[in-house]
């Protein structure tokens, strides 16, 4: 484990070689978790790249004795950051160092405690880069450093062979999804839906998800939406070699959570349903557990957490009743043949942060229905737990609160909903179109035909609304013959593409509404009915007018309240068009 053991030029090589960091974050705070430890000035030294480098020092047999010297220069270097007790440390592998003659078990923990650092902040990155040449077994190495106590996270993962294996066979404790999948995914459905399956996967197995490469904000707000616990890209900070320049919280990312931060109500409902178990230390002995179980006697699921209060997982009161409750049980239980140990009883649990949204925590259990529940996190910590019970109440109580606001013709959401929506779009970090849409003509259509075709016009205009406004984009119902509509997430040379979505509603709502009428009236192209003053006069057929307003995703200063005034105002306007349509953009 000696630098003596490596070549002068390797030595010299490793004079010159130094490490970069790069921060990885809550993505819901913010927060800094971790830290990847990135090697550094490889062209100096004569290598177009860190892989040409190993390379060389493999074919040469010593891979694992340099690597061994690196890893001791990357802990010393990361012992120079600011409360780097508190942050974890990834450190990449190269998985072909269990080739290596001189491989030998323990090296890195004495390197820890010579330099005083604590075993749990130190996470290995795997990657299946060599994995095809079948001159190591990947699951060996993950097993390997598990069977140490080491965190384990998956480097680049979607792009390899032997991910989902991974899952099945050593369940890594954390993912780092790769690049490729989140580049634009904000306007990438395909990708998307692939980072969502795979990120709630992970989740319901207990896994930690960093997705890796974010370089906008528009990526890094997809990523918080879906569900994934962590952050890591040039969009929060590019790699520094000055340990001084890692923050413990990167304020960029805490005003854009600011601005896209959703109503209180949703968290607020969370809260009121997660039930602070007193958690278990893993390393707690049996005794411990059964001491818990006699005091705790209502509690069914305990949550079970390492010494830096991160979730492991639960311990189910029904594994040790049995042993509980029998003449001999307790005995059995605490014998030390029988490997009893809370690691060896631990379940698998799926953790999500406490200001995740209600759709993502309620779609992880709609995925997975026989679980027993969810970990409530934050800022990666434990914090709660939902049982499965709470999360169908809770998805009740979420139920009954939309109903309430639904409009009991239509079936579609009512004001407050459609004022979210309208807070939603003002925090939000994309482009908007939003439309008021009212119906010409409609009372003395009502007046003339009696109120039961009225409601029939109402039901029509909604369901012609449900199918041309696609189905990603929200449709509300503000009352009588208003209605709403917000398309969503709007490439700016799209802007013409929706408009003319809108104007199809238009269009379509007037022929099709044409056969609520008489032949007459419509031969004749108008009904006469009496005004709000009592005076008789024509009225041509039904149509609907719109008011629409394009906001800009860098439009910050604007209130809900300046939203509904600028539509508003704009619905006499459209009514007065020839087009029935008035179009006003906030930058």
């Amino acid at each position: 484990m000696t630098n003596e053991k490596l070549t002068p030029q390797l030595l010299k090589t490793l004079e010159v070689l130094d490490f970069a960091f790069q921060p990885i974050i809550n993505i819901h705070s913010g927060k800094i978790y971790g830290v990847e430890a990135l090697l550094r000035n490889f062209q100096e030294v004569g290598f177009r790249s860190i892989f040409s480098l190993f390379d060389a020092v493999y074919n040469q047999k010593m891979l694992y004795n340099f690597d061994l010297a690196l890893r001791k220069k990357a802990f010393i270097k990361y012992t120079e950051i600011t409360e780097y007790e508190n942050i974890k440390l990834f450190y990449n592998l190269d998985n072909r160092l269990f080739s290596m003659n001189d491989f030998s078990s323990g090296n890195t923990k004495k390197i820890l405690k010579d330099l005083n650092i604590k075993q749990d902040r130190i996470c290995f990155e795997i990657s299946e880069r060599h994995e095809i040449s079948n001159e190591f077994d990947l699951e060996m190495v993950v097993q390997h450093y598990k069977a140490e106590d080491f965190f384990i996270a998956i480097d680049d993962f979607g792009v390899g062979y032997a991910g989902y294996k991974l899952f099945y066979d050593s369940t890594p404790n954390i993912i780092k999804i790769d690049r490729f999948f989140l580049q634009e995914i904000q306007t990438n459905l395909k990708k998307k839906l692939m980072v969502r399956n795979i990120t709630h996967l992970a989740i319901q197995l207990g896994i930690k998800v960093i997705a890796e490469g974010i370089e906008t904000k528009e990526e890094y707000l997809t990523c918080l939406d879906i569900g994934c616990h962590f952050a890591q890209g040039y969009y929060i900070q590019r790699p520094t070699q000055e340990s001084s320049r890692i923050l413990p919280t990167y304020t960029h990312v805490v005003d854009l959570l600011e601005q896209n931060k959703r109503g209180t109500t949703e968290k607020s409902l969370l809260l009121n349903y997660v039930n602070k178990v007193v958690p278990i230390d893993i390393n707690s002995s049996m005794e411990k557990v059964i001491d818990y179980f006699k005091v705790h006697k209502d509690v069914a699921v305990v949550p079970i957490i390492n010494a830096n209060k991160e979730p492991k997982g639960i311990l189910l009161e029904s594994q040790i009743k049995d042993f509980l409750y029998s003449p001999f049980g307790i005995s059995l239980l605490l014998n030390k043949n029988n490997n009893a140990t809370i690691p060896t009883l631990l379940n698998e649990c799926g953790h999500i942060d406490v200001n995740s949204s209600l759709s993502t925590l309620i779609e992880l259990f709609a995925n997975n229905p026989e679980s027993t529940g969810i970990i409530i996190t934050k800022d990666a910590c434990y914090y709660g737990f939902l049982s499965a019970k709470a999360i169908i109440n809770l998805m009740h109580q979420e139920n009954i609160i939309q109903a309430r606001d639904q409009n009991p013709l239509t079936k579609l959401p009512g004001n407050t909903m459609i004022d979210k929506c309208i807070t939603a779009v003002l925090n939000s970090s994309k482009n908007h179109i939003l439309c008021y849409f009212d119906l010409d003509n409609f009372k003395a259509f009502n007046d003339v035909y009696g109120f039961r075709n009225g409601d029939r016009i109402i039901q029509l205009f909604a369901n012609i609304l449900r199918k041309k406004i696609p189905k990603k984009d929200f449709i509300g119902h503000i009352g009588g013959d208003d209605f709403f509509a917000s398309l969503q997430d709007i490439n700016t040379q799209e802007y013409e593409v929706h408009i003319n979505i809108i104007k199809k509603v238009l269009h379509d709502f007037s022929e099709d509404a044409k056969g609520f009428y008489s032949k007459e009236d419509r031969e004749k192209g108008f009904i006469v009915a009496k005004d709000r003053y009592g005076v008789t006069r024509k009225y041509p057929l039904l149509t609907v007018s719109a008011s629409i307003l394009i906001v800009s995703k860098h439009c910050k200063s604007y209130s809900e309240e300046d939203i509904n005034q600028v539509l508003s105002s704009q619905k006499k306007v459209a009514k007065s068009d020839e087009n029935h349509l008035a179009i006003s953009c906030l930058l």
